[in-house]
């Protein structure tokens, strides 16, 4: 690869760009409204509840310690199906909502640069209690799933959009992430797009430490077919796309 060319992408994980930008020129310091915590739905879809908060506090007797060293890539799952308990445990890991503080604003499990939460959880679902299979995203303020879409073959449509890495067809469920990134650009202009892609990293290693704590492994997946995977998910691929994704299932108890 020329120097050149790596150099210019280089640049992208460097913070320099911060001192280019007149931050007060950003929608936010012009006194442009925030953009919603979490996508609009419409009334009439198809919601299912979480098992709340309160009542995940008896999920795992896992300690922290034995979870993040027992934390490893794991691309083979059992033939078993996660608990709604189980998942809501997850979703409230990676994305759930400690506390609202204003229009635009919330505190989660994860950290965000200046909160902005710029990411959105969808789930390709095959083997969880309760639910159909099909694909959901998740709803942090209500703690709820929205259904998306059942297509046919949706393991098959995953996996293929995964650059036919089969495991991701084959998981209890694949978590999606996608980017929303005017959230970040609304404070940080253009130096959102390096802390958008560390937000991703912060909301996968809680999944990661999360599924050890029920006995689940994951695998983080950052290798897709940007095309495939934004249309599966029905997302515009520009106002928002697909960044990053990561397949749950079962492993036996006791591995490491």
């Amino acid at each position: 690869m020329d120097q050149e060319v790596r150099e210019r992408f280089r640049y992208f994980l460097k913070d320099s760009v911060r001192q280019t930008i007149d931050f007060y020129e950003t929608d936010q310091n012009r006194g442009v409204a925030p953009p919603p915590v979490e996508k609009p739905y419409s009334p009439a879809a198809e919601r299912i509840e979480l098992v709340p908060l309160a009542d995940l506090h008896d999920i795992s007797a896992v300690t922290v310690f034995t979870a993040i060293a027992n934390r490893r890539s794991r691309r083979a799952f059992l033939p078993e199906a996660l608990s709604l308990k189980e998942l809501s445990f997850l979703l409230w890991a990676t994305q759930g909502i400690r506390k609202t503080a204003g229009p635009g604003t919330a505190f989660r499990t994860v950290p965000s640069a200046g909160c902005r939460h710029a990411i959105e959880t969808y789930l390709a679902v095959f083997n969880i209690m309760g639910l159909k299979e099909g694909l959901y995203r998740y709803l942090p303020i209500e703690h709820q799933l929205l259904l998306v879409a059942q297509p046919t073959d949706l393991p098959e449509l995953v996996s293929r959009a995964a650059l036919g890495q089969e495991f991701t067809g084959k998981s209890a469920v694949t978590f999606i992430w996608t980017a929303v990134p005017y959230r970040m650009e609304w404070r940080y202009d253009i130096a959102a797009h390096k802390v958008i892609a560390l937000d991703a990293g912060h909301i996968c290693q809680n999944l990661y430490t999360a599924c050890e704590a029920v006995h689940s492994g994951t695998c983080a997946v950052a290798a897709y077919d940007q095309g495939l995977m934004d249309r599966l998910l029905g997302v515009d691929g520009q106002e928002e796309f697909t960044i990053y994704l990561a397949p749950v299932g079962k492993v036996p108890k006791g591995r490491s």
